[in-house]
């Protein structure tokens, strides 16, 4: 069913909106609010259907490794059916392609549950207006033009425009990503073109409450809301395949080609030979079966796995097990600011008093920091410094014209509890030595006005009987029992200010030095600071008086620190090749601030706005987004913009967020990112990973992870790859050599397959990482899983292994020995010394021989379970081999051994060509 268009509503008066909806102040009929229901339909996200079960097996049987398999069982199966044998082979085949699928479907069955968790952000009870009364109903029946009536506690269930409002303050963090209340006017008309952030007159569904009530009419319901976009963008978000999946389906592709091509040949030379067909057919199914590394799905899957238990403990949780390698992939980190790459606590860094600018130190929370004072150029007629107390005054100011309380945790651990802007007065209190909780206990307030956006500011009365908290105030304060103070924005507080204190005490303001504190606040926010003015007012009688003739005590800014880690993260991720990228909805000179504190840009370099993109065309984004790192006042649907722009530049992207709106780009980038602690669950839903610390320093330590992955993932792709390569020339020989039958059969290539060359690569896997994983640059977007030399090393050590066992064979052949067990026992024991070879690229004898036990046991493991093969009876009997006599089995071993001898020798001689390289 189509859904109405939201209005600008923001750009209308409440009387323009009631007449564009058909609505008014006495709310919707009952039988109008039914006809239009019956039009739009309910007040409900609309989900998009995914895949289904039986699809998501279907397409596990597409991969074309599979497919050939799937065949090889079918040809196998009939040609045992016309010797008159049972068709284990072809039993066996089967099996491994079902398990195979089976473990491919247990991956991706995982119901996708972003869009439910939308939808559980609706509210179930609303306050409405019908037939001119207050009835509550279901939010899944409102329509437009419906009056609502909001409280504290409750969640906007629609988009709507605002008719009232008593100190409504609005939580849109879900939908904006910034964790502030936003105070709400009922009065303001704003530009058509306002982005999302800046809207104050409207609400928007899935927000929450937080502050006073408000009434509004219901401007955009179900998919037509801000929410509901969001849906639809999750709905249309691509899901980008990882590196790794594109590598294996290159690999697959590769391997099924090679092998068609490969039969073809042998077949053809075969018939010319005079091999019967039935023969080639036989070492045809083999060689199919060779070329296909069926335990390879199965190690990734481990070593994915593996790899996710070791970034748990690093704080970082994989929802996805190819997001593990991916990760080690990673060309671009676009980053939230709060709380990922800052602390998400407000903390004061610098106090304005007198002519005097004094540096706060200290991390977090803690009280514990130095006050570092610097005397400042004074406006004219002031003496320099400042007077006797006067700081102190500020300070125990900024405390008691708050609500935060600083408590210190069971764990030693300080918090806030309240507003984080007022909790940071409370802590710079505390560093000065100002006990918050005795101070307001000793001096009590009567009366305040609360903060609102249009006032701009909040003040207090408090009790001051013996006069000592207004001493520094001089004469103007004696004979005073209560003291007015307020704070506020700096041009606002100035205003009302008559006098102020510089280093000669309390004396009045002149317009020269009123504009050169108001010179004062600008330079601070300039610098990304969150600025605060103090002013008091002795004699002061309540709020019934006008905030006038104060005295300015000073100004206070604040910043939510970087995390200390973060600075030694942005500068590895450099080293790394890896591009971080800030993206915020915050204002554009604190993420300058931010972004040049922590070394991600100059401190002269470009912030791009949400408006900026909004306006560029697809074409100038992608070359914006390879040009600009930092970015502010970015709505969701931007942030999705630069992931596909630089994707559309072949980068590979990790995408962290928080929100509701960063669920699309979540969802779209290679790896989202989504946080552990203040993450909403649909962002958790949509993205790949969860970071458990909310911390940017721990995807950097997950993208090392990721690197130790690949390379581990690497490492046994060559080792499993080039003894595939090895069975596959043998089995082809052995026609093309005269012999008859088969020197594998596609059972004991199973075996190899699966126990031979799986058991020793997954403790490959295990392998702990070489130095310099993050000294090097990430592997190129992609490129081939055989780039970097393991094409060629496949081919080549695939050679070299078929060569000594072809020699084998023929020696066992002439010497009428059982060749084509002593073939089988040699591929498998040459395997064991090829698995201890892959390793490293140093000589072994460079390697600790100890630091991967579990090699050395699956080496003896495998080698144990082979020698079963041969001397058990219904083991010998099943997979079709020989009891070895000690002489033969010898000569197995001897052979086996020149590939590992060839393996280290030629490591050796390579070290020895670069040393030579690097002398000349």
């Amino acid at each position: 069913m189509s859904r109405p268009q939201s209005l600008s509503s923001h750009s209308l008066t409440p009387e323009q909106c009631f007449q564009e909806l058909g609505s008014s102040s006495s709310g919707l009929s009952t039988a109008e609010a039914a006809r239009r229901f019956a039009d739009a339909g309910p007040n409900r996200l609309e989900l998009a259907k995914g895949r289904s079960t039986m699809q998501i097996l279907w397409d596990q049987f597409s991969n074309v490794m599979l497919l050939m398999l799937l065949a090889v069982a079918a040809v196998s199966a009939a040609v045992a059916i016309h010797k008159g044998v049972f068709p284990k082979d072809a039993i066996a085949i089967l099996v491994i392609v079902g398990l195979n699928g089976l473990l491919g479907y247990l991956q991706e069955s995982k119901a996708q549950q972003a869009l439910l968790a939308l939808r559980n952000m609706a509210q179930p009870m609303v306050q409405v207006r019908r037939n001119a009364e207050w009835q509550r109903l279901p939010s899944e029946e409102l329509v437009l033009g419906d009056l609502i009536r909001l409280e504290a506690g409750d969640r906007v269930p629609a988009d709507a425009r605002l008719v009232e409002v008593a100190e409504l303050g609005v939580r849109e963090a879900a939908l904006t990503g910034e964790a502030e209340a936003v105070f709400k006017q009922a009065n303001l008309l704003l530009d058509a073109s306002t982005p999302l952030l800046e809207r104050q007159n409207c609400l928007f569904q899935g927000t929450e409450v937080v502050r006073g009530r408000g009434v509004a009419v219901v401007t955009a319901t179900a998919m037509a809301t801000e929410l509901g976009q969001i849906a639809e963008l999750i709905n249309t978000a691509g899901g980008e395949s990882t590196p790794l999946q594109e590598r294996l389906d290159g690999l697959a592709k590769v391997l099924v080609i090679s092998a068609l091509a490969l039969v073809a040949v042998v077949m053809l030379l075969g018939l010319l030979l005079g091999q019967s067909l039935l023969n080639l057919l036989e070492v045809s199914l083999s060689m199919a079966v060779a070329i296909v590394p069926e335990g390879l799905p199965a190690v990734i899957t481990v070593t994915l796995a593996i790899g996710t238990q070791r970034m748990v403990k690093r704080a970082a949780l994989i929802r996805r097990l190819p997001a593990v390698e991916a990760l080690g992939s990673v060309t671009v980190i676009c980053s939230d600011k709060t709380g990922t790459l800052t602390q998400n606590r407000q903390v004061v860094q610098e106090l304005r008093l007198g002519t005097e600018c004094i540096a706060v130190a200290g991390l977090g929370y803690s009280p514990q920091g130095e006050l570092t004072s610097q005397l400042l150029a004074p406006p004219p007629g002031a003496t320099p410094g400042s007077f006797v107390g006067a700081r102190q005054l500020l300070l125990k100011a900024g405390v008691l014209c708050s609500d935060a309380e600083l408590k210190q945790n069971s764990d030693g651990n300080w918090e806030i509890l309240g507003d984080p802007t007022e909790g940071a007065l409370v802590v710079v209190a505390a560093k000065d030595g100002i006990d918050g909780f005795a101070l307001r206990s000793h001096f009590n307030r009567f009366a305040e006005i609360p903060f609102s956006s249009e006032r701009q500011l909040m003040a207090v009365w408090i009790n001051d009987p013996s006069g000592n908290l207004q001493a520094p105030l001089g004469a103007a304060a004696d004979g005073s029992t209560q003291l007015l103070i307020s704070k506020g924005a700096p041009e606002v507080i100035i205003s009302n200010c008559s006098r102020w204190i510089d280093g000669s005490g309390a004396l009045p303001l002149s317009q020269e030095q009123q504009q050169w504190w108001l010179e004062q606040a600008r330079a601070l926010a300039a610098q990304g600071l969150r600025v605060l003015a103090f002013a008091c007012a002795p004699h002061h009688q309540s709020p019934d008086h006008p905030l006038d003739e104060q005295v300015l005590l000073g100004l206070m800014a604040q910043l939510d620190p970087a995390r200390p880690e973060v600075i030694k993260a942005i500068a590895t991720c450099k080293h790394a090749g890896i591009r971080p990228v800030m993206i915020t909805g915050d204002h554009p000179l604190t993420a300058k601030a931010i972004g040049s504190g922590i070394g991600l840009c100059e401190p002269d370099g470009q912030v791009v706005l949400g408006r900026e993109l909004e306006a560029a065309s697809d074409e100038k984004l992608r070359e914006l987004v390879m040009q600009c790192s930092v970015y502010a006042r970015v709505p969701p649907e931007q942030k999705l913009r630069i992931v596909k722009a630089l994707q559309a530049n072949g980068q590979v992207v990790a995408m962290t967020g928080d929100g509701v709106n960063d669920a699309p780009a979540l969802k779209q980038a290679h790896i989202g990112v989504a946080m552990g602690i203040t993450g909403t669950e649909v962002s958790k839903e949509a993205a790949d990973m969860v970071l458990l610390d909310d911390n940017f320093a721990t995807i950097v330590s997950a993208v090392e992870e990721g690197r130790l992955v690949y390379a581990n993932i690497r490492r046994f792709v060559k080792y499993i790859l080039g003894s595939n390569v090895g069975e596959l020339i043998t089995i082809a020989s052995a026609p093309l050599l005269g012999l008859v039958g088969v020197p594998l059969t596609p059972l004991q290539i199973l075996w190899m397959n699966l126990v031979t060359d799986g058991v020793p690569a997954l403790a490959l896997a295990l392998e702990p990482g070489e130095k310099g994983l993050m000294d090097r640059a990430p592997a190129e977007p992609g490129e081939s899983i055989f780039a970097r030399g393991i094409g060629r090393y496949i081919l080549r050590v695939g050679v070299i292994f078929a060569l000594i066992v072809i020699a084998l064979m023929f020696y066992a052949a002439r010497h009428d020995s059982p060749w084509e067990t002593m073939v089988f026992t040699t591929l498998c024991l040459a395997q064991m010394g090829h698995a201890l070879s892959a390793r490293s690229d140093l000589p072994l004898f460079q390697v600790a021989p100890f630091s991967n036990p579990w090699l050395i046991w699956a080496v003896l493991l495998t080698s144990g379970l082979q020698l079963l093969l041969l001397y058990v009876p219904w083991l010998s009997n099943f997979f079709g081999t020989k009891a070895l006599s000690g002489h033969d089995l010898l000569i197995c071993v001897g052979f086996s051994f020149l590939l590992f001898l060839y393996l280290e020798l030629e490591k050796i001689w390579k070290q020895w060509r670069q040393k030579v390289a690097a002398h000349s």
